[in-house]
């Protein structure tokens, strides 16, 4: 494929920077030899500016071109998975429990190579700003990242990512303009009975009838309550109550996962989740408390920036290999707090057949890695041109 060819003369570094941090994944915040790692290659590259320390384990690194120019920012995300490996790999995880199932090490690669590249030749104006953010896969790096100033501090004034995708075409990519990633919210319901012999119910306040009808009327907010044509699902994943046949028990609870796209259909559903709660306590004689946690916004591409991206993307694998009006998936996306704070544009990267991200047997295709560094490469080139 038509990648930088100095980039292609990356390829085995990059594998092997890929592979070390395959082999040593770290969660959340806690990405210390990670950033450790990143760093390292980084004042290998001469980069002009590391700064440590953001989001506990986050990186931004800068890159200083010719001439003054705008800064344009480039994120990867760093941390893995608390699972299991079980892909029979060479580079397999060395920690029990922990795997990079989502490709994050990949990322991080393709980033480190883009680095590697725009340090060497600064063939662009202005700025680049590398960032490398830790705990995507829950508690929001992106967001303490933008929190902290990250924009403000280093006057970013544009933002793009890529996250690999199973199942796509190798080298292909697929974007879209407006929401390309659902907002994840997640909620709770517990409620609070009398307990007391299943043989006397008449005794009792059963917390459980009331958790399961619950439960059925949550399930009326999709099919009664929003337009059919509003992407939404609710899914109930947990039930919890009692702990023996002939126990009416004292408390039960319920837990479950929002998915939406637009900020008026995600209003309507914690509305009618406090109107149904609120409204079912009273009615079966119990105590129902409801719990929502605002978790990450949908992620929205800009216009122009993805019409940008796109193009850019067809320099580098040709315009039949880039699709911009891929369909909208109801995963989430942490990047969507950098797109809220600056505008932008994210990406799928094909990766080809495979297990999929999250599957203890997945891992990150080393063959693309020089395709998205090289996107990231020409995207700075291109944004910040000289003459």
């Amino acid at each position: 494929m038509p990648i930088v060819n100095r980039i292609g003369d990356y390829a085995n570094e990059m594998k092997e920077w890929r592979r070390w941090m395959h082999r040593n994944p770290e969660l959340g915040f806690e990405c210390h030899k990670t950033a450790a790692f990143v760093a390292d290659r980084l004042k290998e590259f001469g980069v002009d500016e590391i700064h440590e320390g953001i989001a506990t384990t986050g990186i931004v690194a800068i890159i200083e071109g010719q001439g003054d120019g705008p800064v344009i920012g480039l994120r990867a995300d760093m941390d893995a998975l608390p699972m299991s490996e079980e892909s029979g790999v060479e580079h397999a995880s060395e920690t029990p429990g922990k795997m990079h199932a989502c490709g994050h090490d990949g990322h991080t690669t393709m980033l480190l190579g883009a680095a590697k590249y725009l340090a060497e030749t600064r063939n662009f104006k202005g700025k680049v700003a590398l960032i490398f953010q830790p705990a995507e896969e829950g508690g929001g790096g992106g967001d303490v990242m933008v929190k902290e100033g990250i924009m403000e501090r280093f006057d970013i004034r544009q933002v793009y990512g890529i996250h690999n995708a199973p199942h796509y075409t190798e080298g292909t990519f697929h974007t879209t303009v407006g929401p390309l990633m659902a907002a994840v919210d997640e909620f709770s319901v517990r409620v609070k009975g009398t307990g007391g012999h299943a043989a006397w119910p008449h005794d009792t306040v059963d917390p459980t009838v009331a958790i399961v009808a619950i439960a059925q009327a949550i399930q009326t907010i999709v099919s009664r309550n929003h337009k059919p044509l509003d992407d939404l699902v609710i899914s109930i994943t947990q039930i919890h109550s009692g702990t023996a046949y002939n126990v009416i028990p004292e408390t039960a609870w319920l837990g479950g996962t929002i998915r939406t796209f637009d900020p008026e259909v995600r209003a309507m559903v914690f509305k009618r989740l406090r109107e149904i709660v609120n409204g079912h306590g009273p009615a079966f004689g119990v105590e129902a408390e409801l719990e929502i946690d605002e978790g990450y916004p949908a992620t929205v591409n800009a216009e122009e920036p993805t019409f940008f991206a796109s193009a850019v993307a067809a320099e580098i694998v040709g315009e039949d290999a880039v699709i911009t009006d891929a369909q909208r998936e109801m995963g989430a996306e942490d990047f969507s707090f950098m797109l809220n704070a600056r505008p932008g544009s994210y990406l799928f990267l094909g990766q080809g057949d495979g297990p999929s991200v999250h599957h203890p047997a997945y891992d990150f295709n080393d063959e693309i890695a020089p395709i998205g560094a090289s996107f990231f490469a020409r995207l700075v080139e291109r944004a910040q041109p000289l003459g």
